[in-house]
This record gives structure tokens, C-alpha cells and sequence, in this order.
């Protein structure tokens, strides 16, 4: 996992149209927040968007890949962001339009644990 400060230059300005966004960096990768909620991991020079079951079966369609890491242990952990589409990266307006979506998973309320 890398975030590289340059690459999240370029996805401000790529999802200028979204609005403003936060980027913290966190684990040696960096999380994209709007709107209080993180909808997106930045790592190795990709984006990752947070998706649902429906979000994820458009994604795939479009040949994204689900983001996954190995542990120590090694075992390979496999998370629920989804890598945007090779199209929507020399595509401001569809990554924006991909990245609404994702904004729109991560901003539904969880559901209570008992």
C-alpha cells in the first residue's frame, strides 16, 4: 500500500465536479472523504470506490477490480471498494458520475448492531 500526495493532486482535479473532498492519509494508503464519509481508498496510484452489492455488479461489468491486501499471516483480505473503471480514469465526468454513486453507499446509515 503507497499513497503518493501527487497522485491525490490529480484526483482533487479529476473529481473537482463532485465537490470538495478530503484526503487523509492513513495505513501508507489514504482514505477520500465527502460529506463526513469515506467513499474511497487511494493506493498504488489507483482509486478505489466504496461500493454495495448493486455498485459492485455495474463496477465489475465495467472491468474493475475488487480491492484486496494479504495480511502477514497471509491470508488475502478482500474489502468492499472496487477499482474505478480503466474509462472513467481519462474520463472526469464518468469517474464523477461512478464517484456520486459511491458517495451515495457510503453515506447510507449502517444498520444497528445488537
Amino acid at each position: 500500500m503507497a499513497y503518493d500526495r501527487a497522485f491525490g493532486d490529480w484526483v482533487r482535479d479529476h473529481l473537482k465536479d463532485l465537490g470538495a473532498i478530503e484526503i487523509k492519509p492513513m495505513f501508507g494508503a489514504a482514505g477520500v472523504k465527502f460529506g463526513g464519509a469515506m467513499f474511497a481508498i487511494l493506493d498504488d496510484g489507483e482509486i478505489w470506490l466504496k461500493a454495495d452489492e448493486a455498485l459492485a455488479a455495474g463496477l465489475e461489468a465495467e472491468g474493475a477490480r475488487q480491492f484486496n491486501y494479504a495480511t502477514k499471516a497471509g491470508e488475502v483480505m478482500v474489502m468492499a471498494y472496487w477499482s474505478l473503471p480503466e474509462t472513467a480514469v481519462d474520463d472526469a465526468d464518468e469517474a464523477v458520475a461512478w464517484a456520486r454513486k459511491s458517495v451515495e453507499v457510503a453515506l447510507r446509515p449502517k444498520p444497528k448492531r445488537r
